[in-house]
């Protein structure tokens, strides 16, 4: 019965791993699929993250600073060594022990705003790492983009191998047939095998480049199943976009409302001058107003009177030689005060306000204002450096986005025409009026015309891509 179990179970596990291998393999990705991956993923963007949650525990802080400071300390101490007895009056070697706490408050009254304006930094530094983060993912974006069109581009390539290999087979098959006619000789045939066997070869390159391309891919998503892992494919044609008419000028000042580099410099100047102000509040008086509470406790015995009373001789008269006596009160000796009773009777209280006026602090608050000027301005020279560089990025993509397409014109018509003259180099081949060696130097023209045809429409579609992003349009295909 047992063992008919455990077969149960073993088969149930087996069922279901070879369910989870399926859906493994049958898993195509889509675009938008890998850029949520990526971003989900992706260790700069989670670095990011861990970037945000340390500005949120800043901004909690500069937001605790406008709360009081409540402090409790507490001490018992042992005293051993040579003390009075408070019984015999005379020193001896003892212990005693003493208990004594005190609880502070403080309050700050004025410190030049630096409590306002170390609140209004931190919330700047928290969106800061925001805009931080979204950065690496537009960056992210275009990376897994990039690396998905080269996918897409391997695969036609692949194809556009396998159909010329098909045709050279083809062709091979009717030149033997040919050679055997005696319309043809057989070096033309032996030319054919050739070429065959190389078509054989790029087949080969071209299935190479599409798995180390489908490994890139994956490998920026974290899937380490490269061999099962595929693209969803798609009939890409050459998209018509109405952005090479806005003009790299537009294109750049709508993405200085919305790139997210542009606003973390933005954020890291206004960062800048926040801290100048902090520094600056170093140099102002500051006001605190403080309060606390002390009390202490003896563990010692006490002595006190025991309401009886007995005549002790302190003297005499001279005269008559009669001794003078007194009452005194017979002491006892008892213990300690009951601790709440101490706490009642010990306690203080002490409060006031305390005003600080910097002087001199060897020049420490004088040279970080001075610094943190330097900052701002060197935060400013990164503003506009990046704005610089975020024109000329647009200028140049916007230059290589019209030149792509100018090739891909021009690749297409080429192919074309190459096209129209491999068809009859075909005829005139069969029909003997050129040898093999030219027919296949027309064949080699037109299928390099189709690869940079291919090439240059992806180039195109990319660069497209890139130029749109920058004009806020999200990508897809």
């Amino acid at each position: 019965m047992i063992k008919t179990r455990a077969n149960k179970i073993l088969i149930v596990l087996m069922v279901a791993l070879m369910h989870q291998k399926l859906i493994s393999q049958s898993k195509i990705w889509t675009l938008e699929e890998c850029i949520e991956l990526a971003i989900e993923k992706n260790i700069s963007i989670k670095q990011g993250q861990l970037n945000y949650e340390d500005a949120l525990i800043d901004k909690n802080t500069a937001k605790a600073n406008f709360l009081p400071t409540i402090n409790f300390n507490a001490n018992h101490s042992w005293n051993i060594g040579l003390n009075q007895n408070i019984t015999t009056g005379l020193f001896e070697n003892m212990t005693t022990q003493f208990s004594s706490g005190n609880l502070s408050l403080g309050v700050d009254i004025y410190r030049g705003k630096q409590n306002f304006v170390q609140l209004y930094r931190s919330n700047l530094a928290l969106l800061a790492r925001q805009y931080q983060i979204e950065d690496i993912m537009d960056d992210t974006k275009l990376l897994v983009a990039n690396a998905y069109l080269q996918i897409m581009f391997n695969k036609e390539i692949v194809n556009v191998q396998k159909t010329q290999l098909d045709l050279v087979k083809t062709q091979l098959e009717r030149t033997t047939n040919l050679v055997e006619a005696g319309i043809l000789i057989e070096n033309d045939r032996i030319d054919l095998i050739a070429e065959v066997a190389s078509q054989e070869q790029n087949l080969v390159l071209s299935n190479n480049n599409l798995r180390l391309s489908k490994i890139n891919l994956a490998q920026l998503l974290l899937i380490t199943d490269y061999e099962n892992f595929d693209i969803l494919t798609e009939d890409l044609d050459v998209p018509f976009s109405q952005i090479m008419e806005e003009g790299p000028k537009k294109i750049f000042e709508k993405a200085l409302s919305f790139r997210n580099d542009v606003k973390l410099a933005i954020a890291n100047v206004e960062i800048a001058e926040a801290d100048i102000k902090l520094a600056k509040g170093n140099l102002l008086p500051s006001l605190v107003g403080f309060y606390s509470f002390s009390t202490r406790l003896s563990y010692a015995d006490r002595i006190r009177g025991s309401g009886e009373f007995q005549e002790i001789p302190i003297g005499f008269v001279r005269s008559s030689g009669e001794v003078v006596n007194t009452n005194r009160e017979i002491l006892e000796v008892i213990g300690p005060l009951p601790v709440f009773d101490q706490l009642g009777i010990n306690d203080g209280h002490n409060f006031g306000i305390q005003l600080n006026i910097p002087i001199f602090n060897g020049l420490r608050n004088r040279n970080n204002f001075r610094q943190s000027k330097i900052n701002l301005e060197r935060s400013k020279n990164l503003m506009e450096q990046q704005k610089l560089d975020l024109e000329t990025t647009i200028n140049q993509a916007f230059n290589d986005t019209k030149g792509a397409y100018t090739l891909y014109e021009a690749a297409k018509k080429t192919k074309d025409a190459r096209l129209t003259s491999f068809n009859n180099s075909k005829d005139r081949f069969d029909e003997g009026i050129i040898d093999s060696f030219n027919y296949l130097q027309i064949k080699q023209s037109y299928d390099t015309s189709v690869s940079d045809e291919i090439r240059s429409k992806y180039d195109y579609i990319f660069k497209l891509k890139v130029l749109e992003f920058y004009f806020g349009i999200p990508i897809s295909m």
